[in-house]
């Protein structure tokens, strides 16, 4: 892997829960643990997919890369500094150089901005000159495909297609030239039709600028056509980590197995493949002990119950966290 432009080490963030009046006499707080001892690196100019149900971590654990929540526990450094400490004009300096793209471009944008003003408030909020405004837009513009950008520029949100707009909120990310991207669920908002066109300017846009990205998705198509490596959530830790050719073709761990199976396939006699795990996901107020996937895990034997597994090596740059690999071993 290339230098490393982003570190976390051990990142939890926790939530405390309305209490109860049970709770409140026996003087229980209740957390839920939405992210809980993630680490791992990202390189510059990487791109990676972290993947996993509704519920899992993901968003939060990206909210938390760009300081929009700060963690409860362990720290996340950006170019060697610790973003926790960050205030003033290190503070703005990091928001030119870390962006977010959006999941819904029809709620990302001021209704009454024209597409002009949406573009030009990032630089205005992050102190760039007036005179590098013009440029920037064009160029960011330009990037995403749009290139009547005249005719755009006076337009509203409601006058473009979802697709149209997702460019615009790309665009608007762009404009500030980063070094690294979060990207929310970017396609899942749009009709199948139009994300390919979308998937491929993310491509094209992280290869040319070499932007580090994380693509936050259930859908592991995507990862797998814009990500070099996929890392795998399930009740807000990491179980799986690896090159994303590597996860699709040969996943370590029994829940990355099942995400891979539970990608549709059709079949003319409209039956289904049977997925590989049962039930749905913990009540993470109260997680199973032990490995947290093995009431769902096909393998499961008395061991998962008692220890954590921790991530270890499986395969070249490649890392799963399940006792099963132990045994192996």
């Amino acid at each position: 892997m290339s230098e490393a432009l982003l570190r976390v080490d051990r990142a939890a963030k926790h939530f405390r829960v309305s209490r109860s009046i049970g709770d409140v006499f026996a003087g229980r707080h209740r957390v839920v643990k939405a992210v809980d001892g993630v680490t791992f690196a990202l390189g510059k100019g990487e791109s990676v997919g972290v993947v996993g149900e509704s519920g899992c971590g993901k968003t939060t654990l990206g909210r938390m890369l760009l300081k929009l929540i700060a963690p409860s526990e362990g720290a996340i450094e950006f170019d060697g500094v610790d973003i926790a400490t960050l205030s003033g004009d290190a503070l703005l300096d990091f928001r030119r150089r870390a962006q977010l793209v959006f999941q819904n471009p029809f709620d990302a944008l001021n209704p009454r901005f024209t597409i002009k003003s949406a573009l030009a408030e990032p630089l205005k909020n992050t102190h760039v000159p007036k005179g590098e405004h013009e440029a920037r837009m064009l160029e960011a513009m330009q990037r995403v495909r749009l290139q009547d950008v005249e005719a755009y520029y006076g337009q509203y949100p409601h006058q473009l297609s979802g697709g149209q707009l997702q460019r615009v909120v790309l665009a608007r990310a762009l404009v500030l030239e980063p070094e690294f991207i979060v990207a929310d669920e970017p396609v899942s908002m749009l009709d199948v039709s139009v994300r390919a066109g979308i998937l491929n300017v993310m491509r094209e846009i992280g290869e040319e600028m070499g932007i580090a990205a994380i693509y936050i998705s259930h859908d592991l198509a995507l990862v797998r056509y814009v990500c070099s490596r996929t890392i795998t959530m399930y009740l807000g830790m990491v179980v799986e980590d690896g090159p994303t050719e590597e996860v699709v073709r040969r996943p370590q761990h029994p829940y990355t197995q099942a995400l891979v199976k539970a990608v549709p396939t059709p079949h003319l006699d409209q039956s289904h493949d049977e997925l590989p795990i049962r039930g749905g996901m913990p009540n993470p107020l109260n997680p199973p002990s032990g490995c947290r996937f093995r009431d769902r895990c096909p393998y499961a034997f008395a061991r998962c119950a008692e220890e954590t597994p921790p991530l270890r090596q499986v395969a070249p740059k490649h890392f799963a966290a399940c006792h099963l690999h132990d045994q192996a071993a």
